[in-house]
């Protein structure tokens, strides 16, 4: 992203879909007056406050702004003088708080920033995953992600970090480690490590930006079946292509059912819910947008690029939201698997985000998404074809031993395989002469869930 376009221009990035695309700001006011009212502001903190009104003003998805006079709140917002851009950010909390809409939030430069490396799916590091280990009480490598420097330089799990460039690593906790190991990629660090049954040693590595990995898989041989289990953490711009290459990898090694795990799956972007939906869907739609004029924006659909037709399971909690409940409900409302667990936490809002002039952002509310079967599951969620809730004990259970899910222990991916067993579920209809269904076209990468 180069200086000029940051500086200039707001980018409007979308939760729900990843492509950052350049836009330009409207007024209702006339263009002589925006000219003299743009030329007082450039450089102020109010400029970044009448960007994201105006941007509010266009996008909003309820047009009465919550029985708000916008205009009357723009004049207020404008007649205040801004010492600094904190105080402009307070304000435009303010009067973003007025919408009673907790999804359209104003974002401070570092909270931006933070959102955009999640939706990317990238982070600037050396690519470990630590722990504080529950016994030791010690700072613990418990993954070095593949292709990365640590996984390269031989950083192995169960690694003890003592010291981060020097710095002691006694009592930190695991984000404020994060922070001093990311950095700027081709910048180098070292880590000061322990491994049983050696000394004490030292390794520097260089940052690198490294793809994190959202899919984790295997296939698992349960009695006669060979299941392919894949848990899927969240939607992010890499999520497509990584759950592209599970499939593919358990079609090749045999699978003969899947179990898709979206449990804690938050959501991220529209287009990685498509394209993962297309994976599994021949046919049928995916879901319907509809935007502040009541029509319908979008209908997705499926499009004939299904990589697999074996039956499935999927799982969901009351934390799987967004883009996992538009996946689920693709699934479930075309009768392409069995949905087991507990009611999902229901969002069906659309949101687009706009970097600011300052490197800040906003995200705004801009439609309202249904179902294949036109239901609203906004503050509902999706009810499970088999509702099965796990107590607290079990819930701590498998919270303090990950490894656990999806395996015999875990009593919804034990459902699961049980309902797998039985096939006594739909499968898809796979008629080679049915008629294609229109393909993506790229809208759905201005929004994110």
């Amino acid at each position: 992203m180069n200086q000029s376009a940051k500086r200039y221009s707001p980018l409007q990035v979308a939760l729900i879909g990843g492509a950052i695309a350049s836009t330009a700001m409207l007024s209702v006011f006339g263009p002589a007056w925006c000219r003299s009212v743009r030329a007082a502001l450039q450089d102020s903190p109010k400029a970044i406050v009448d960007q994201v009104w105006q941007l509010v003003n266009r996008e909003y998805v309820d047009g009465s702004f919550n029985q708000q006079n916008w205009v009357a709140i723009r004049q207020e917002l404008l007649s205040k003088n801004y010492s600094s851009p904190e105080e402009a950010y307070t304000a435009i909390r303010g009067a973003l708080q007025k919408l009673n809409d907790p999804y359209t939030r104003f974002l401070d430069p570092k909270q931006y920033e933070t959102l955009t490396s999640q939706t990317s799916g990238e982070v600037s590091g050396i690519g470990i995953r630590m722990e504080v280990n529950s016994n030791t009480k010690r700072l613990t490598v418990v993954e070095a992600i593949e292709n990365s420097p640590a996984l390269k330089a031989g950083v192995k799990p169960g690694d003890q970090i003592v010291a981060i460039d020097g710095k002691p690593t006694q009592d930190m906790k695991v984000e404020d480690a994060s922070k001093l190991i990311r950095g700027k990629a081709g910048t180098q660090l070292t880590l000061r490590l322990f491994r049983e049954g050696q000394s004490n040693f030292e390794l520097k590595l260089t940052r690198a930006t490294i793809e994190v990995p959202t899919v984790r898989y295997a296939l698992r041989q349960e009695g006669q079946k060979r299941v392919g289990y894949i848990r899927l953490r969240e939607f992010s711009a890499h999520a497509g292509d990584q759950m592209r290459r599970a499939i593919r990898d358990l079609n090749t090694k045999g699978a003969d059912s899947y179990v898709l795990d979206l449990r804690g799956n938050p959501g991220g972007l529209l287009q990685a819910s498509i394209e993962i939906a297309r994976m599994w869907m021949n046919d049928g739609s995916i879901v319907r947008t509809v935007d502040r004029q009541g029509a319908s924006s979008e209908t997705f659909k499926a499009n004939r690029t299904a990589l697999t037709n074996l039956p499935l399971a999927v799982l969901i909690d009351g934390n799987s939201a967004s883009a996992s409940e538009i996946l689920t409900g693709a699934l479930k409302d075309n009768n392409r698997a069995v949905v087991i667990g507990s009611q999902s936490f229901g969002k069906a809002l659309v949101q687009s985000v706009h970097e600011l002039a300052d490197g800040s952002g906003v995200a705004i509310t801009i439609a309202h998404y249904y179902t294949p079967k036109g239901t609203d599951i906004n503050r509902k969620g999706i009810t499970p074809d088999i509702k099965l809730d796990l107590s607290d004990a079990q819930q701590r259970y498998l919270a303090s031993n990950p490894d656990l899910l999806g395996t015999q222990n875990d009593p919804q991916y034990a459902r699961a395989l049980a309902v797998l067993y039985s096939n006594n579920f739909a499968k898809p209809s796979l008629n080679p002469n049915q008629t294609s269904q229109r393909p993506f076209n790229g809208r759905a990468m201005d929004l994110k869930l």
